[in-house]
């Protein structure tokens, strides 16, 4: 990738309905959250945040109908929960939004947003962020991609934030099905400036830059052949499907998520219908 200012996948933004039934959810799987942070009002959003090393989940819902938060909205009526969009970490949001309009996409933004944030000392700060988004109507296999630039990273990498049960230490691949899985490669690659690598499943990898996890588009078939045992029920037709993550320890991961997955020749994974709609699998680092 020759984008300057982005260095790869940052954050995976799953859309819910009902921010704390989601946080249950995602705690009884293993993970450690963040405490509930809310946006400002004309966001009129909040979120809970699973921190990893270098990357993270947010977990992201509607708290009040504002235009900015239209198109989350939308996804929510029209797939219901899942990974609605990826961020990139951006080094300087305003120069990468130059270098993007520089290559044919109008940017939106940058914008400059934050949020407060309860420390462990029970003291409050903020995370401070400046972001910028590709067109909206550029998403390919619907996954919509934008950039952040963390102002506070002391405020949202909390050590004591980035330990989980599931042992979960970072993204590794994002995975996205459609039907046309080499056209909506393309599609993103062309967007990030990227490039393509076909797999020997027919499933194509986007990099997404530097050490950062790996963007998989694949059809319903060969996910269904990647994670054979697994029930794809609440999956799209598509859009983003799962997140894998590497792991620790595996006998941890699979103790963590209890009945809500299994261990399987691929790893400890969980069903789409069991994680707001996101599979996820665990797999050994």
């Amino acid at each position: 990738m020759t984008l300057k200012n982005i260095i790869g996948i940052d954050h995976a933004v799953v859309a819910v309905k009902d921010l704390d039934s989601a946080a249950t959810i995602w705690r009884k799987l293993g993970f450690t959250l963040s405490p509930r942070g809310t946006h400002s009002a004309k966001m009129g959003s909040g979120n809970y945040t699973i921190m990893l090393d270098p990357d993270y989940v947010e977990l992201l819902g509607v708290i009040a109908e504002t235009e900015h938060n239209a198109p989350l909205r939308a996804f929510i009526a029209k797939r219901g929960e899942g990974v609605e969009r990826i961020a990139f970490t951006a080094v300087d949001s305003a120069a990468g939004a130059e270098e993007i309009t520089a290559r044919g996409y109008k940017a939106l933004g940058p914008t400059d947003f934050e949020r407060p944030v309860t420390l462990p000392d029970g003291s409050v700060s903020a995370a401070k962020f400046r972001v910028f988004q590709w067109p909206i109507e550029e998403a390919p296999g619907g996954l919509r991609i934008f950039a952040c630039q963390h102002k506070t990273r002391e405020t949202v990498w909390i050590p004591e934030l980035m330990v989980h049960a599931n042992s979960a230490k970072r993204l590794k691949q994002v995975l996205i099905v459609t039907t046309e899985p080499a056209k909506d490669a393309a599609h993103l690659a062309k967007m990030i400036d990227g490039a393509t690598r076909n797999e020997s499943d027919g499933a194509i990898t986007v990099p997404s830059g530097g050490d950062r996890a790996d963007f998989v588009f694949v059809t319903k078939d060969v996910l269904a052949k990647r994670f054979p045992d697994t029930s794809l029920a609440g999956a799209p037709e598509r859009g983003g499907v799962a997140l894998v993550f590497t792991a620790g320890d595996l006998v941890a991961a699979e103790k963590a998520v209890g009945s809500a997955g299994a261990k399987t020749e691929v790893g400890v994974v969980v069903p789409p219908a069991n994680a707001n709609g996101v599979l996820l699998a665990f797999v050994k680092g």
